[in-house]
């Protein structure tokens, strides 16, 4: 994975005066050690110490079993990473030679044969050093010195006379008691393990480490600042920052539009020795404007940037970028304060999830696995990602790939759960961080907003930490808001105002000034799971806009396995299955209390595993419908999460291995762009059709009330016209009416609309909780074919099959559907993607649905 581009491609020089900057990672040979011990062992850079400990056998798979708790010894110690390097004559003839550092977890001093040249204390900030005349062209030592974030953290602690209060900082599984240390370092905090994650506080370069070299001048950063950006203009201004060693008159800086060749602006320059600022102002017609999944094409401009003299090009920069109009709107209305995304004019309803780090060990995610975890929420129908404020500003391919297919990201600032230390140099190198991340992240078209942190405010206000801190001193609650303010409503919306100028910024999530969740802002909802309320509630409880809520569950019993392949373990309450519980002692069994509550009590273990799932995908489910049929009121919906770190049972639509849970599934069908949603308004039936679509769609609807075995009890034929962008009621019957004495244990709702394109949009309704419905036994009869890439499985049962899940014994494949129900006489064809043979295939197939899990 590239971090950085080459220029050298797009220059043409001709003089030796100035040559194009060459920029080249530094990332063989390298070694590392325990610093109190002495053998070596080769590194893999970009890495961390866990991913070389263990690519180097001297632990084992820190996610098997109970492995985490034999690894804490890990973080308190200090350890070196050194390698040598050369340097070409060409570059040493350079007249500046630089190393970048793209990321140093986390407390690291740097040498270079011998000198040190740097103390970094963030990993979230790059560090240039500059090393002109300290390189020779042979065996250059670059010695980096890591110290244990423990050993440098937990005398901060100590010092205090108050404590900070934190998020699910597990010092005790760290073995170091309730020193909750992570707010002192600027360290991803789920490292120090949180309600879904393990415990591993790691230490490395977990970002390349590159050479620069360059003469005259080079191009520092480029802002494609978007003015104004209508359907017939598109207002550019291109903001660069050049840098250079000597004054250089008449510079000329050039946009071209690199699809067609033609150059959109040019200036001509004097720079002055150090840091110069430049821009190019330009305009374009008709611009194909950037849209969000579901809404139009996500296209995009790529634009080159040249800084030239009269004999040579000097440097350039490619940036490709979406035009697009992106605005948050956060406004007084009638009922409060709204607040909803509006894309090119147009009203957004945010449908989505919150995005975790994919692992623990985040160098060793792929870039197939960074394109998989986005294309499935693009596959899901989701238009918006929301990158959590405890893990980290994610590397540039995430944002390319959301920016290539129309996610927009709501963006978090590295805060969660936590107050900190933000005063002095600790809140100085929080501004630096800031800047470094504003500026990499600004031109990338996907990013709607940045966001202070995450319930930091909400804890302050609603779960009154205030109160708390006043009641221990009131001296220490003023000291520890105005380090709040001093950051959340200072130096964070002022340097996204400086380096991202129109970019909405939100100081917290939620934020609601006056406490009132239902009417302003956005919304965490955590009645449903952690204050054990029926999953129904969902359809009651509203908001403007949802940006958290959620279920939880456990893998599926195949992805179990891989982490707990002994029968021994397979039970909820086994030492294994609850240390992959992260939530605590209570949740496992809350899993259980819900089934029991409003399912139906499982046979066996893995059958516990699958109804969970059925579980969390209903109660996702009820939350995406409700959140869409309250809009214009409710204007986003962003369930709680979208991925996993490790194998565990969590509130993850997908598990850690990317397969997907019935949820997963469930919330692609209700993130389409027209949902039909019945749902139970008093005594009546209501149908609700909700459409995301620009235009008005037309078309026929089809209601059926049957029994379990197909009897009909009641059908309905009506044309529908769902309005644009909007919710809208089609329907409202009476229930007793429509059920002509059927008692509703016994009846389905089964609902599809049909548009004039012939595109289908099914849903099914049962009229009592699931635990009161007499599931029939069935018989489901399946055949399969090959088709390219896999099989095709044609499934039909006699009565309905609810929430029938496919799987091979062995893992792997891809379902292309899941979970789902199979109405009376109906046939259901589904594709797998697999490499199996047919034999094999046929063998491995397994097929289950919810009446045989009790």
């Amino acid at each position: 994975m590239k971090y950085f581009q080459l220029a050298a491609a797009l220059l043409t020089f001709s003089s030796v005066a100035f040559s194009a900057p060459v920029q080249r990672e530094i990332s063989s040979g390298w070694q590392f050690r325990q610093a109190r011990l002495t053998n070596w062992y080769p590194a893999t850079v970009p890495g961390v110490v866990h991913t070389d400990l263990l690519a180097n056998k001297l632990i084992d798979d820190p996610f098997f079993r109970l492995n985490e708790r034999g690894l804490q010894w890990i973080d308190k110690e200090d350890w070196i990473y050194q390698t040598y390097f050369s340097v070409s004559r060409e570059e040493l003839a350079q007249a500046n030679l630089r190393l970048r550092f793209y990321g140093l977890d986390n407390y690291a001093d740097v040498y270079l044969n011998g000198e040190k040249l740097l103390a970094a204390d963030n990993m979230f900030r790059e560090w240039t050093v500059d090393v002109k005349g300290k390189v020779r062209q042979d065996s250059n030592l670059l010695h980096i010195y890591f110290h244990s974030p423990i050993k440098v953290d937990v005398p901060k602690f100590d010092a205090l006379p108050y404590q900070y209060r934190t998020g699910p900082d597990q010092s005790e599984n760290g073995g170091i008691f309730d020193k909750r240390v992570s707010i002192f370092a600027r360290k991803a905090g789920y490292q120090y393990g949180w309600d879904w994650g393990p415990r591993f506080v790691t230490t490395g370069i977990w970002r390349p480490v590159a050479l620069e070299a360059w003469s005259g001048a080079r191009i520092e950063s480029v802002h494609v600042r978007q003015q104004e950006v209508s359907r017939s203009k598109a207002t550019i201004t291109v903001n660069v920052e050049a840098l250079a060693d000597a004054d250089l008159p008449n510079v000329r800086l050039v946009v071209r539009d690199k699809s067609t060749g033609k150059t959109c602006g040019a200036a001509k320059l004097n720079l002055r020795q150090g840091l110069n600022l430049a821009s190019v102002d330009f305009s374009i017609k008709n611009p194909k404007l950037w849209w969000s999944n579901g809404l139009g094409e996500p296209n995009l401009y790529t634009f080159e940037v040249e800084l030239a003299a009269a004999a040579a090009a000097l440097d350039a920069r490619e940036v490709t970028t979406g035009l697009r109009s992106l605005r948050v709107v956060s406004k007084p209305d009638e009922h409060g304060e709204a607040l909803y995304f509006e894309l090119n004019g147009v009203k957004v309803f945010a449908k989505g999830a919150n995005y975790i780090p994919q692992d623990n060990f985040l160098p060793r995610v792929t870039a197939e696995q960074y394109e998989k975890t986005v294309l499935d929420a693009v596959n899901a129908n989701m238009n918006t990602l929301r990158v959590w404020g405890g893990g980290v500003y994610e590397r540039n391919l995430f944002y390319e790939l959301c920016d290539r297919h129309g996610i927009m990201v709501w963006q978090d600032f590295m805060f969660a759960c936590s107050l900190y230390p933000s005063e002095g140099a600790f809140l100085e190198n929080i501004r630096q961080e800031a800047i470094d991340n504003v500026k990499r992240l600004r031109n990338h078209p996907s990013i709607a907003l940045w966001c202070g942190n995450n319930e930091v405010y909400y804890f302050w206000t609603l779960w009154n930490f205030d109160e708390y801190y006043r009641n221990q001193s009131p001296e220490y609650e003023k000291i520890i808001w105005k380090q709040y303010v001093d950051l959340f409503d200072g130096v964070l919306p002022d340097v996204v105002a400086a380096y991202s100028p129109g970019t909405f910024y939100l100081p917290s999530s939620p934020y609601n000034k006056n406490k009132d969740e239902e009417h302003n802002g956005d919304r965490h909802y955590w009645g449903v799971w952690h204050g054990s309320a029926p999953t129904t509630e969902f359809n009651t409880v509203r908001s403007r806009f949802f940006s958290e809520y959620g279920f939880q569950s456990f893998p599926e019993f195949e992805s179990v396995k891989r982490f707990a392949p002994d029968s021994a373990d397979w039970s909820i309450t086994s030492e294994v299955m609850m240390a992959h519980q992260r939530a605590g002692a209570y949740a496992n069994p809350r899993i259980a209390e819900y089934l029991q509550r409003e399912y139906k009590q499982p046979k066996r273990f893995e059958d516990f595993l699958y109804m969970s799932q059925v579980l969390q995908g209903d109660a996702i489910k009820t939350a995406i419908e409700a959140h869409r049929r309250d809009m214009p009121y409710c204007m986003g919906t962003l369930f709680w999460q979208h991925n996993d770190c490790w194998p565990v049972a969590s509130w993850a639509s997908r598990d850690y291995y990317g397969r997907w849970k019935a949820q997963h599934y469930f919330a692609r069908d209700a993130f389409r762009d027209i949902l039909v949603s019945p749902i139970i308004e008093g005594q009546r039936l209501s149908l609700f059709v909700v459409s995301d679509r620009l235009t008005p769609a037309e078309g026929s609807l089809h209601l059926r009330v049957m029994k379990l075995d197909g009897a009909p009890v009641a059908e309905l034929r009506k044309p529908v016209t769902a309005p644009a962008n909007a919710s809208s009621r089609v329907l409202s019957l009476d229930l007793d009416s429509l059920l002509k004495g059927a008692p509703r244990s016994e009846a389905l709702v089964a609902v599809q609309l049909t548009d004039k394109a012939g595109k289908t949009y099914r849903n099914r309704y049962f009229l009592t909780p699931q635990k009161d419905v007499d599931f029939p036994a069935v018989s489901i009869a399946r055949s399969v074919k090959p088709v390219q890439g896999g099989f095709e499985v044609s499934l039909t049962s006699d009565k309905l099959a609810r929430a029938v899940f496919l799987s091979l014994s062995e893992g792997g494949g891809f379902f292309e559907d899941n979970y789902f129900d199979i109405l009376p006489g109906q046939t259901v064809r589904v594709q797998i993607k697999t490499p199996l043979a047919e034999a094999d295939f046929n063998r491995q197939l397994r097929i289950t649905s919810f009446r045989d899990a009790y």
